[in-house]
């Protein structure tokens, strides 16, 4: 017995290595833009993004239609689910490390795999808009294309916080979409302020934009990232997912709560999980979470009006 419980204990041990290791693999890059020089600037409308600044940042071609999305490991890309009129990856193409139409230096291109939307997505009232995209094949990390870390279950994004939206979409509504890759900073609305402007917010949601309009994500932005800074480290806080027009006064755009949905993600992502980080609000500093902890480890936009 003394043996058996011994050499039981040994494995134990050994497996419990293997799986924090593993699982700890996408803190060591995730959220991390050496490219990117923002700080605390803030820019009224939007403006073209540095090559690299936004390394995660991925452009979605989706049977002719246009959407957003991100990077959280090196098969997996995050989005939204209404960019999805069905699960057939034929046509569907993800640009990585793209900064502008007009050149490929550090583009990087992928078919997809597998589409998965979430089973309990409502078209109607745009409740749990996320979905994930396997890449056909997996992306070695660069400067230029790396994956973010997501906000885990129970981070605090609280009113006024300043989170930065990016992507191809249309600089106006009902413009045409942008030839570079576009970035505006939008402050948090807190779930009560938004509500009186959508009926059907839920806690799966949350808001950011101007109450005075100007800034916002618009068309062909969907499924994009908004993400705050935290220490060092860039945290997706929501995923772009619908509003009344674009930047109009009074009408912030509405993200998908990421932080809600670490379990689900963990659930379908194979290989290495995506990178998550406990945020607690501006002050707070960054937490990163083992995926070990929480799962069964296997291993703001474009914006911008001006």
């Amino acid at each position: 017995m003394m043996k058996v419980g011994s050499s039981s204990s040994r494995v134990l041990l050994l497996l419990l290595t293997l799986w924090a290791a593993g699982s700890n693999a996408q803190l060591s890059v995730c959220g991390k833009a050496p490219l990117n020089t923002r700080s605390d600037t803030r820019i009224v409308g939007g403006q073209s993004a540095a090559a690299g600044a936004w390394p995660w940042q991925a452009r979605l071609e989706i049977q002719g239609g246009l959407c957003g999305g991100s990077l959280i490991s090196s098969q997996w890309v995050l989005s939204a689910a209404h960019c999805f009129k069905s699960t057939s990856t034929s046509g569907v193409t993800v640009s990585l490390g793209l900064q502008s139409l007009a050149s490929s230096a550090n583009l990087v291109s992928r078919g997809a795999k597998q589409i998965i939307v979430h089973p309990d997505y409502n078209s109607n009232t745009n409740d749990n808009d996320v979905a994930l995209v396997q890449l056909s094949a997996a992306v070695t990390f660069t400067n230029y294309v790396r994956p973010v870390c997501l906000a885990a279950d129970g981070s605090v994004f609280p009113s006024g916080l300043d989170c930065w939206v990016t992507g191809w979409g249309t600089l106006r509504e009902g413009g045409s979409t942008s030839q570079t890759l576009q970035e505006v900073d939008v402050p948090i609305v807190s779930n009560s302020d938004c509500s009186p402007s959508y009926s059907s917010l839920t806690n799966n949601m949350l808001c950011a934009g101007l109450s005075s309009g100007g800034k916002d994500s618009c068309q062909g932005d969907s499924g994009g990232p908004l993400v705050t800074k935290n220490g060092t480290v860039w945290v997706q806080a929501g995923v772009v997912s619908f509003g009344t027009g674009c930047a109009q006064p009074g009408f912030p755009g509405v993200y998908t709560r990421i932080s809600n949905y670490q379990t689900w993600i963990n659930s379908q992502v194979s290989g290495e999980q995506p990178g998550y980080v406990s945020f607690q609000g501006a002050a707070s500093a960054a937490r990163p979470l083992a995926a070990s902890l929480l799962a069964v480890p296997t291993l703001c936009l474009a914006l911008l009006l001006s």
